[in-house]
């Protein structure tokens, strides 16, 4: 009873900490997960590791499995481990792509065919279910204020997510073709540690970037949620203010550090370059990636990273 399975890191279109609204779009960055179960060790629970972080808090995970199993499944124990490309503490959705993984691959460890169309009599468990159920868990952990359903859906659907995060519910998705350029600043700032107070100060500024949202203006809501979220959560603005006569839109990811701006292919007013050799200059890590619009899935073998990053002194 193995499963693997890897899901999307994500970006920030806007920030659902104020109002309960939220939006993300899916990057081409990964985190993988191996389930194995076994059902002898129901009464021992789950062991959980995470490559590379041997003192990293596995609570989330291990409560992903459990949920799981426990809904799908008999209540199997086992162990699960994830390795990922998807700095923690980053903005960039390290938790929500580490939890869409590991109940996937807990559905593949359970032989239950996950898909799209609740529908299909083939299908045993629809991703958007799966999604919910690590939503579930990440509160449950403790990792997120709002439950984070905007991550957690562009992290395991792909492409623009914007979702009532109050009522879990998803309110359009769509596909974007964009190229990505995130920086992150040696520092970390953990989701669950976010002042609420300060971001309920701009929920105007926030009902404004959904609407822009809404109407597909995504690039500007996106801008307007950076400078707003970074004032209201302390971070510096002036990143964001450098990428934005060269790109589509920017702005902080999630409760930060990283700032995340993208660019359209065959417009030539943006470049990237620029952007990335002014951040060159910041402390901390350049990556170079672009949005996914397939989501998270099941897999056979470790997947491979496709991106690239650069650290700068």
């Amino acid at each position: 009873m193995e499963g693997r399975a890897a899901a999307l890191g994500a970006g920030t279109v806007l920030n659902a900490l104020a109002t309960g609204t939220g939006a993300a779009f899916g990057i081409d960055v990964e985190t993988r997960a191996r389930v194995e179960l076994d059902p002898n060790a129901a009464t021992n629970g789950v062991e959980g590791t995470i490559a590379g972080a041997p003192d990293a808090d596995t609570t989330l995970i291990e409560r992903c499995v459990a949920l799981a199993t426990e809904r799908w499944g008999d209540g199997e124990g086992g162990t699960v481990e994830t390795e990922s490309d998807v700095p923690l503490a980053a903005g960039l959705k390290s938790s929500s792509a580490a939890a869409n993984a590991t109940v996937l691959a807990t559905c593949a460890a359970l032989g239950l065919t996950v898909g799209d169309d609740a529908g299909d009599p083939a299908v045993d468990v629809t991703r958007i279910d799966a999604c919910r159920l690590g939503v579930r868990a990440a509160r449950e952990a403790g990792v997120t204020v709002t439950g984070a359903f905007d991550d957690a859906s562009a992290s395991m659907l792909g492409g623009i997510c914007l979702t009532d995060n109050t009522n879990d519910e998803l309110r359009s998705r769509e596909p974007v073709e964009w190229d990505v350029l995130v920086w992150t600043p040696p520092e970390r700032a953990y989701s669950a540690d976010a002042d609420v107070d300060r971001c309920s100060a701009v929920a105007r500024m926030a009902d404004l970037v959904a609407d822009l949202a809404a109407t597909g203006r995504y690039v500007e809501a996106m801008s307007v949620n950076g400078l707003a979220f970074s004032a209201a959560l302390g971070f510096d603005p002036d990143p964001a203010v450098e990428a934005m006569p060269d790109v589509a839109g920017v702005s902080l990811s999630g409760t930060g550090p990283s700032v995340v701006a993208v660019a359209e292919p065959e417009n030539p007013d943006h470049d990237l370059d620029a952007v990335a050799d002014r951040w060159s200059e910041r402390p901390g890590t350049l990556r170079r990636t672009a949005t996914r619009n397939d989501g998270a899935r099941v897999i056979d073998g470790p997947a491979t990273e496709t991106n690239t990053q650069t650290d700068t002194p």
